[in-house]
């Protein structure tokens, strides 16, 4: 056989293989084939330009994890129905916002779904609102203390027991509307830093940037807790989104802190820098989750 004659042989061989990837690869692009987004604005991504307008007043942003996800695993079809201070009662009640009303998010889901990413607590018993707002109220008390740890005790972590009931209830409702689900249910990422104090951002008292953290870290046990009885994965971002902490300087915070920027993100809610933090998270579990899997 000539050189040519071998050449054409060989060309033809990477020829099919480079066809069979191909195929492969688009095989795995359609894996999932209807991915559906549920929760709340650590989801919707308010002021994170651009605002989808279905409706406005969820302030969902086409930059939020789930959009970024989407484009990257090309599901054959994307509902992203999260909104802006949606509580697990907004799973099966519609939810009135600014200019409009959001169908109740398990709408979204159907037989077919066979990926689910659900971020949701925060708002249920106003343990996100009350801290927040309470924190930064009683830090003129005693700037150097503890005033808002002091004022809750453990109310707060009551409030967390209740939200868990409920998220294992809003698991157990997404497990009988898309039975072949796979469900990813993701964490908060981190406001406080894990040392120091930043007021100008983070109007709390120097002892209650201690007591933000652990309210964050019992809410995120709480979901861990729930996916785990429920059978389901549980994305944690508080892990990732260290040194990424409201008080670290824009493009590197995942967090925004009191300062609302109309053209990047609501006080105390994600960048966009954010919502790439955790959306690699939630790509790194679906990874390892395949991987499982064989």
């Amino acid at each position: 056989m000539g050189v040519v004659g071998r050449l054409g042989i060989i060309g033809t061989v990477a020829a099919a293989a480079a066809a069979l990837f191909a195929s492969g690869a688009e095989a795995a692009v359609r894996q999932v084939r209807h991915y559906v987004a549920l929760g709340d604005s650590f989801t919707s991504g308010p002021l994170i330009p651009l605002p989808r307008l279905n409706p406005l007043g969820c302030a969902r942003s086409t930059e939020n994890y789930p959009s970024l996800l989407n484009r990257r695993i090309r599901p054959a079809r994307f509902t992203d129905i999260s909104c802006g201070a949606a509580d697990s009662t907004n799973m099966t009640e519609p939810q009135s916002v600014p200019l409009g009303r959001n169908p109740a998010q398990f709408s979204a889901l159907t037989k077919d779904t066979d990926l689910v990413t659900v971020s949701i607590g925060g708002n249920d018993f106003s343990v996100f609102g009350d801290t927040i707002s309470t924190c930064a109220r009683l830090r003129p008390s005693d700037p150097g203390g503890a005033p808002c740890a002091k004022h809750f005790g453990d109310e707060l972590s009551k409030r967390i027991g209740q939200t868990e009931v409920r998220v294992l209830t809003v698991l157990r409702g997404i497990r009988e509307r898309s039975p072949k689900a796979r469900v990813l249910v993701v964490g908060y990422p981190r406001i406080a830093p894990a040392s120091g104090t930043c007021p100008s951002v983070l109007p709390f008292a120097t002892g209650d940037y201690p007591f933000l953290d652990s309210v964050e870290q019992q809410l995120n046990a709480a979901l861990r807790r729930a996916a785990g009885v429920n059978g389901d994965t549980f994305v944690d971002t508080y892990a990732p989104s260290l040194n990424h902490d409201a008080c670290k300087p824009r493009g590197v915070a995942w967090v925004n802190g009191q300062h609302t920027d109309l053209l990047a993100a609501a006080a105390y809610h994600p960048f966009r820098t954010g919502m790439v933090g955790v959306a690699d998270a939630v790509q790194r579990a679906l990874a390892t989750a395949k991987a499982r899997r064989g």
